[in-house]
């Protein structure tokens, strides 16, 4: 065990991977019809405990959708009572008046509540369902209870331009925090990259809009604008560097040291129900392939920006280079960038879309994990 690795700070209780949206932009991965497996109660309380012992602080709740679970207000109770501080990651599907207080009861700290778009007929088309009231409801339940809440909004090319919208809802509502995050291409939204890829002026335009908003609205509401990879010629740091602080444990219980990392080819990642949750985290070689910067090879090797981007992202290297220790192809130096490239000039020149969106459901997680 390395003394220089620290303690997983921040755990991600992915609870399920059932959810009654089907957003086009999910991370989910796109098999997860095929991955039908859910912890049991006990084996979450488990995990809760032994991430604890560890020195993890935060839980985060999500899927899916959590609230699908009939034992979250159990796993939310036992988790307050380890000291973490929880939050829900929701579409805010099911959290009813008196869900809402149960789960207050059992302690819960923090909701994060996701909106598609201002406007009814976005928001619902683009989550393939009817709930643009419904979410609106749900933001007031979460205040009635005196939560924290953030929204979060997906940006995209096909939602973008509504910004200034978003941000004046957000504001009605009374959140707290506004989290704009622009798109990133893994997963689902890979499949739907060349509908969802803004062009470089829509997305100054945007950040422009959230600019004069922060300058209105002050402390009253923070306001996160996520930028883009694919714009900026430079990679980000990976959940802060892989195996540093974030540790995922999806619903069949495999331990990812990112929401994406069970792509990777070549990689065994083990599972809580095989083995303890410290042993994962410091021995596994899931966890231990890409901490730091001893595996990478050129350009990232002797590049002045390794200890600052970690190489960027390794899902994305291995979707777009097809291989997991590349730089990552949205880094200049990358040999790969030209794919990067390719796809921002056919949003610039808004390139003839080549198949209709593919939404997150059950038949299609089916029909592309099935044709490879």
């Amino acid at each position: 065990m390395s003394n220089s690795i620290g303690p997983p700070l921040w755990l991600l209780a992915e609870l399920t991977y059932r959810c009654p949206l089907h957003c086009v932009f999910c991370y989910n991965p796109v098999d997860f019809a095929k991955q039908p497996q859910e912890l049991s109660t006990e084996d979450w309380l488990r995990v809760l405990r032994q991430g604890r012992e560890m020195g993890a602080v935060q839980c985060g709740l999500s899927g899916g959708e959590p609230l699908l679970r009939d034992d979250l207000e159990e796993i939310v109770a036992e988790a307050r009572r380890l000291g973490y501080y929880t939050n829900l990651l929701t579409s805010g599907v099911g959290l009813t008046e008196a869900r809402a207080r149960a789960l207050k009861a059992a302690g819960l700290d923090h909701v994060q509540l996701s909106f598609q778009d201002s406007t009814r007929e976005m928001n619902d088309f683009l989550s393939h369902t009817k709930t643009f009231e419904l979410k609106h409801r749900v933001a007031r339940l979460i205040k009635d209870q005196g939560w924290p809440m953030v929204m979060n909004v997906v940006l995209h090319r096909m939602n973008i331009d509504h910004i200034d919208r978003i941000i004046g809802m957000a504001a009605e509502l009374g959140a707290e925090y506004l989290e704009l995050a622009n798109t990133q291409y893994y997963s689902w939204a890979l499949h739907n990259r060349d509908a969802l890829l803004p062009t470089r002026e829509q997305l100054q335009h945007a950040e422009a809009v959230a600019e004069v908003w922060r300058a209105r609205l002050g402390e009253k509401m923070r306001i996160f604008f996520v930028a883009p990879d694919y714009h900026e010629g430079k990679p980000k740091k990976c959940v802060n560097g892989w195996g540093k602080m974030f540790l995922t444990v999806t619903p069949d219980g495999t331990a990812l040291p990112c929401h994406t990392a069970k792509m990777l080819p070549g990689l065994a990642f083990p599972n809580v129900r095989e083995m303890p949750l410290r042993e994962i985290w410091y021995e596994s070689e899931g966890f231990n392939r890409y901490r730091g910067t001893g595996w990478m090879k050129e350009p990232c090797a002797s590049c002045d920006q390794r200890e600052q981007d970690l190489g960027g992202c390794r899902c994305q290297a291995f979707m777009l280079a097809n291989d997991p220790a590349a730089a990552d192809p949205v880094c200049v130096k990358s040999p790969q960038h030209e794919v990067v490239a390719a796809a921002v000039r056919r949003a610039e020149m808004g390139a003839p879309i080549e198949h209709p969106l593919v939404f997150r459901d059950p038949k299609n997680s089916l029909r592309l994990s099935s044709s490879g």
